[in-house]
């Protein structure tokens, strides 16, 4: 039996739902885990399914079939192979944890993901990405070379046939261009606190104003500087007790978590950009994306 994610996203309107089940009925198909969401201020309608075929029908056939109910509902839709494994660029600065549990988490299968490399703009983590049998690819980036250096790493992107991006910690900028070339297809993580601090060594900062949540969120990137829709976050408490190190380290901590989590989410077609927020529906027990992630 071949297994399959249907997303599902048009305007509401009744009668979608049965559309769908209807149609997956009538091509020999079991629904195995459905999901949906009506946004009531947008008026968008969301959807997620998971099913096998039954009778082996394949994708291509599956998306022709479901062309008429597309074209009736003005759907956006998607069929997914669920033995794809989706094709993942990392890119890392000096900051290490993100890309060393990704890495473990891949490894162990946790992650089933196809890392097709690793850039960054030094040479710290080059060691450790070769040792895991990973294209590590250094590009520089200076004020003088930017534009130079994103070419190159577009080229890596086609070449590659990267389907997702992830800046585990990478400190470098990306341009307008492409981040809208990419719209949906780059995640990023970044620490979170309340209040907020921005700059150098925020972690200090926060000791210094004796912040009791530290937390991390992990967010599609979009032109403006950190301020795409949020995918995942999550926190953890701090005391008056605890040093600025202590900060330091929980806080890359939650950010490992998170970001691992995000990705999770992305690659088993659980999240829907919905303006400047996000749909992202749980992983259920009887779904093709119900591994535990921590």
């Amino acid at each position: 039996m071949n297994g399959y994610v249907l997303k599902v996203t048009c305007r509401s309107k009744r009668g979608i739902v049965a559309a769908i089940s209807g149609y997956l009925a009538g091509r020999g198909c079991n629904i195995v885990d459905s999901s949906q969401f009506d946004d009531l201020d947008t008026r968008r309608f969301f959807m997620r399914v998971s099913f096998v075929s039954e009778d082996g029908v394949d994708q291509a056939a599956l998306i022709d079939g479901l062309n008429p109910i597309i074209a009736e509902f003005g759907m956006v839709a998607e069929i997914h192979d669920v033995t794809n494994r989706m094709k993942v660029m990392l890119m890392v600065s000096r900051f290490g944890h993100c890309l060393n549990d990704l890495l473990y988490r891949w490894k162990i299968g946790a992650l089933p993901i196809d890392i097709v490399g690793v850039v960054s703009n030094h040479f710290d983590y080059q060691k450790v990405v070769v040792n895991h049998d990973i294209p590590f690819h250094y590009i520089e980036v200076t004020k003088e070379n930017k534009p130079q250096a994103e070419a190159q790493l577009m080229g890596l992107i086609e070449q590659t046939g990267t389907e997702l991006m992830v800046l585990a910690r990478y400190m470098q900028v990306l341009s307008n261009e492409l981040c809208k070339r990419m719209s949906g297809q780059i995640i990023n993580i970044h620490h979170s606190f309340l209040p907020s601090f921005k700059g150098a060594n925020p972690y200090k900062q926060a000791y210094e104003r004796g912040v009791k949540l530290i937390g991390a969120t992990a967010h599609y990137v979009t032109a403006d500087l950190d301020e795409g829709p949020i995918i995942e976050q999550d926190t953890v408490r701090v005391t008056h007790a605890q040093s600025p190190e202590d900060y330091i380290s929980l806080g890359r901590d939650v950010e490992s978590q998170v970001l691992a989590r995000s990705i999770h989410a992305h690659i088993h077609h659980r999240t829907f950009i919905n303006g400047n927020r996000t749909v992202v529906f749980p992983a259920s027990p009887g779904s093709f994306a119900s591994a535990r992630m921590g």
